[in-house]
């Protein structure tokens, strides 16, 4: 029965209606500001001044086995990510609480910056609202984004990911609606300078 309810969760979000696209690449990055998990300000024209590219992500939150994959994924492999001069940044809607739980679940030792007003996510198209009927779904499998997320929005962002190359110029894009696809590791590391 577990693995039934699980299934109609997955099918259930794949079919939600976006009107996002994303950017896409060769585009010139959206600058952004914020405060990481260990209380740093993390900007982009900063982190491009210091390193040969930015690996920008955004993932849903702690409570998504997908997200958590992939975070983990990237925490594994992020010494080859740096020895090419990449910075890791991952973007989330959820509270600084649970940005603690993703850490703990991942080991994640990279920036985490919560986009409490969705600046970030709006500003790279990856931001989405969820309709009713799925927000309700959600509970009943003991997900409430509001007190996840903090608000009653209940914005999530397409789980996208992009290389920003050190003039700022978008160089690599993985967008997809289905949010069980992630850029694999194997991918950033060919198209890191």
């Amino acid at each position: 029965m577990k693995n039934l309810t699980m299934l109609c969760f997955i099918l259930l979000c794949c079919v939600q209606v976006f009107a996002q696209s994303g950017l896409k690449s060769g585009t010139k990055a959206p600058e952004f500001s914020g405060t990481d998990n260990s209380g740093k300000t993390v900007a982009l024209d900063q982190l491009l001044q210091k390193n040969k590219a930015v690996v920008l992500f955004f993932y849903r939150g702690q409570w998504c086995p997908y997200c958590n994959k992939h975070i983990q994924e990237l925490q594994d492999s992020l010494h080859l990510l740096t020895a090419k001069g990449a910075y890791v940044v991952g973007v989330t809607p959820e509270t600084a609480d649970n940005i603690d739980k993703t850490i703990e679940k991942t080991h994640a030792s990279f920036s985490i910056i919560q986009d409490k007003g969705y600046q970030i996510m709006k500003a790279y198209d990856v931001n989405y609202v969820l309709d009713q009927n799925t927000v309700t779904q959600y509970k009943n499998w003991h997900v409430d984004l509001e007190e996840i997320n903090g608000n009653k929005d209940h914005v999530l962002p397409v789980p996208a990911t992009y290389i920003i190359d050190n003039t700022g110029k978008i160089t690599f894009v993985q967008f997809d609606k289905d949010y069980r696809k992630r850029a694999s590791v194997a991918d950033l590391l060919h198209a890191l300078p």
